[in-house]
Parts: C-alpha cells; structure tokens; sequence
C-alpha cells in the first residue's frame, strides 16, 4: 500500500498478518519532518476484529504509551470492518496533530501539549532516543 502522501505499509516478509507501516508527520505539527515505523499485527479474524497497530519509533504523544500503544477509537471499540491498512494510518498519523487529551496514556504529553514549543522539543528529543 503506497501512494497516499505520508503514509506506507507492506507485508513484512512471507507472513501476511505481520506488516511494517510509515508515517510521516504532517506539515504544522510536532511531527513535521519526522518519520515513525509501526507495526501492523492482523488477526486471522481480520476484517472483523481490528490489527494491533503499535509504533516501532519512540513517539511522544498523549495518546501513544513507552511501550508504542495507541489508544485510537477506531482501534477499539469504534472498529469496522470497513476500515482498511490507508484508514488506519491515516488515522494515525491525524492523531499526531490532534490528540485526545481526554483519554491520554501519557499524562506529561497531555499536559505539555499546550506549551507547543516545549512540547516539539519533547517529541524530538524522545525521537532520537535522549529520554
């Protein structure tokens, strides 16, 4: 899957549930320039049950845990079968210009997001791996 702007995913190797998925961070966000690996895991129940999508770069973000978890709706509960690889990354990668501070997995990212110039510094410094 190719062509939209910012965003990839191929199968990775032989396995077609294990896919390597890129984003690029849009123009006028934190993200700006940046460019994140995930991981794509689908389920043999797939399209019926949602891939467990996580980050492979290092993403400081409110709604993106240490570990790569994403809590996105669409990756949850608001889950269709009509969602397809673009949907979801494209989803993602909107995610990192407007997060849901409501239901943050990093406090500290929710807080500093309303400081945008410290909070850039923040996603770029946990991007090239300083903290």
């Amino acid at each position: 899957m190719s062509g939209d702007t910012g965003v990839s995913a191929f199968p990775e190797g032989e396995n077609i549930f294990s896919w390597v998925g890129t984003i690029e961070g849009s123009i006028g966000t934190p993200y700006e320039g940046l460019l994140y690996k995930l991981s794509l895991r689908f389920p043999f129940d797939y399209p019926f049950k949602p891939p467990l999508v996580k980050f492979e770069t290092p993403c400081f973000h409110p709604n993106i845990d240490q570990c790569g978890n994403i809590c996105l709706d669409i990756l949850q509960d608001m889950w269709s079968s009509a969602y397809d690889c673009r949907t979801i990354l494209l989803s993602v990668q909107s995610l990192l210009g407007e997060p849901n501070n409501e239901s943050p997995l990093n406090s500290y990212a929710a807080t500093l997001w309303s400081n945008q110039e410290d909070y850039r510094k923040m996603v770029h410094k946990q991007y090239m791996g300083n903290i």
